[in-house]
Formats: C-alpha cells, structure tokens, sequence
C-alpha cells in the first residue's frame, strides 16, 4: 500500500511540476482527450479534490446519469473558471490526496493521474518517460472491464511490452513500450511521431 501511495505522490508532484512550467498559449494546447486542451485535462484531474459529493451527485443527476458527460461538462466549466495556476496550486495542494476512483483502488487512482497526464505530454511532444515502476503497478492491475470502459476489443491479441516483462491477453503479438502499451488500452490514438 506504500508503494502505491508513494507512487501516486510522486506522479502528482512531477505532474505539477511540469505543468508550472507551461506558458499561457500551452494550457490551450489539444491533448488526446478528444475536444480537451490541457486546462480541461487538468481540470478533470483536479475535479476529485474540489467537488464536494452532493455537488457531484447533482451533477451527475444533470447529466441524466451519465458519468463522462457530467466529466465533461464540469471540465469545461472548471477550465473557464479556474486560471492555471489555480489549476496547478489545486494538484500542488493534493499531491497525498487519499482520492480514490470508485472501485479502482489506488492503482486506478494512479492509472487516472498517468493516462491523463500522457494525455498532455505526448500530445504536446513532451518526451517525459513515466517511471517503469508506476507502468509496471497499473498494467499489472488492468482488468477487462477496464478496456470495456475505453471500448478497446483486444480479442485475439496478445499485447507485449518491449521495455518491461509484462504481455496480456492470448493470440497474434502487438509490441510496443509499456507506455504506449497503456495509452492503447486506455483507447487512445498514439501520434505517429510518438509512437512505439
């Protein structure tokens, strides 16, 4: 359970740090979050942090039930709202954040901070290398109804990272680094020039 506290600590931290770096035009940069510029990225990061419960369930009640529409609206609302550095003070304030992702533990809450912060990286060509133990902690953890969730059919695939000991799944092999390996699972597109 240190481990992966630890490792979610440190995500959040390296995250904020990079982010405190960005100038103003970055934050309005596209990400692979279809439709989401960094500050809509950021936002939906931060929102476990600022959104009380009842909030949350009105939302969702507006939303008709709808988990990602109500993440989308209220990134969208919070990234009009909220100025980027009070975006990055929000992650900075709640690097050892106890949040959660109902029923994913803290492996999904390491798997949220992750995928979204290559989300911004990769889109923007930031050559930032997640640490092998952090990759290793969430594909490790990964489970079907987690590539049902981003709609990914891995039937008759067999995956293999070419930089970690880890495959998943029986049938024809697709390599790649672990860190691309993820961003396929989690259903997004690879840009060419990043790809692996």
């Amino acid at each position: 359970m240190t481990d992966i506290r630890s490792a979610v600590t440190a995500e959040r931290t390296e995250l904020a740090e990079l982010l405190a770096g960005f100038t103003e035009p970055d934050w309005d940069k596209p990400t692979l979050c279809a439709g989401w510029r960094v500050r809509e990225v950021v936002a939906h990061i931060t929102m476990p942090y600022r959104i009380a419960m009842p909030r949350f369930l009105a939302g969702m009640v507006r939303a008709g039930g709808n988990f990602n529409r109500y993440a989308d609206r209220q990134a969208r609302q919070d990234a009009s709202t909220l100025t980027s550095a009070e975006l990055v003070d929000c992650l900075q304030q709640n690097v050892n954040n106890p949040w959660k992702p109902p029923g994913g533990g803290y492996e999904g809450a390491l798997s949220h901070d992750v995928i979204h912060g290559l989300d911004i990286t990769v889109a923007l060509g930031i050559d930032r290398q997640v640490p092998a133990d952090r990759l290793r902690l969430i594909l490790n953890s990964m489970k079907p109804r987690q590539l049902k969730y981003f709609g990914v059919d891995l039937t008759g695939v067999q995956l293999q990272a070419t930089d970690l000991d880890w495959t998943y799944g029986a049938g024809e092999p697709r390599t790649g680094t672990a860190q691309n390996l993820l961003l396929l699972v989690s259903g997004r597109t690879v840009p060419k020039a990043h790809g692996g």
